[in-house]
């Protein structure tokens, strides 16, 4: 793994106007966070804790207010094309069947797009391989319509990863699907990262999915959101589904539950 961070957060405070900047109103404050090559994060806290403004300040959708925010090396400054994203919708176009809704980015991203239409015979194979990896073989002309939930999950994942990005964001991407649908996502999401080690920044209020899924765990205070535990994930990978029923995963819900709990009481933050 490379020493330096894939993403670095250096002391970033964020509010959402001018307004509420000048009465120091802040979304989220003093976020340093270092994350790295290839690490899998998660993200949890209560709900408006500002979860998703630190996914939009990591993707450059927003810019901080202080502070400064690097990404593989290299200032953020606008949206990121490096970045993949899939949120609990999977906002699939109804329009368009699985295998084109999986081909979008590539529509539309650079280098992709210029030769878009040269290559789409080769993109298409690459999307139908993707789409075989998660179990949608045949079903690359279906419409969302068409789709269950969970398959329009699979659908939604793949469109995220097709231009092979370094980085794959995922806000509450399982929180509408049922618990067995979910898990059964848990362990394609953890064989494609396991086989492809990109980053991955998930924000869920499922505290065994943080678990089970990431290496080290961060809880977010009440708003102004920011980090006030660091839970590395001390447990042996490849991990199985049986893991989740041990003492040693029970501990660290457990654990990281006291954390969020004393949190709701007091509004305070806990230190690590």
């Amino acid at each position: 793994m490379s020493q330096q961070p894939f993403v670095d957060f250096q002391n970033v405070w964020l509010a959402y106007n001018d307004e509420l900047l000048a009465e120091n109103h802040f979304a989220v404050e003093d976020i340093n966070l270092q994350v790295k090559q290839g690490e899998f994060i998660a993200i949890v806290g209560p709900s408006g804790c500002g979860k998703s403004t630190f996914m939009k300040l990591t993707t450059g959708l927003k810019m901080p207010s202080k502070g400064r925010i690097l990404v593989d090396n290299q200032p953020v400054t606008g949206p990121l094309k490096i970045s993949g994203m899939a949120f609990q919708a999977s906002s699939l176009l109804p329009w368009r069947t699985t295998l084109d809704n999986v081909l979008l980015p590539l529509e539309i991203v650079e280098p992709y797009r210029s030769n878009f239409k040269q290559k789409k015979p080769e993109y298409a194979e690459r999307a139908r391989k993707l789409l075989a990896t998660v179990g949608l073989a045949g079903y690359e002309n279906q419409f969302p319509w068409q789709l269950s939930g969970g398959m329009q999950q699979r659908a939604s994942i793949c469109r995220a990863l097709i231009h092979e990005p370094k980085m794959l964001l995922l806000d509450e991407p399982f929180g509408a699907l049922d618990a067995f649908t979910r898990e059964e996502l848990w362990c394609i999401l953890r064989d494609l990262w396991t086989e492809q080690k990109f980053n991955v920044i998930l924000v869920t209020h499922d505290l065994r999915e943080s678990v089970f899924l990431a290496d080290t765990v961060y809880v977010m205070s009440k708003s102004p959101g920011r980090f006030v535990v660091k839970r590395e994930i001390d447990l042996p990978r490849p991990r199985d589904l049986e893991i989740t029923y041990t003492p040693e995963f029970t501990n660290i819900v457990h654990e990281l539950r006291g954390h969020i709990g004393a949190m709701r009481k007091t509004g305070t933050a806990i230190n690590q």
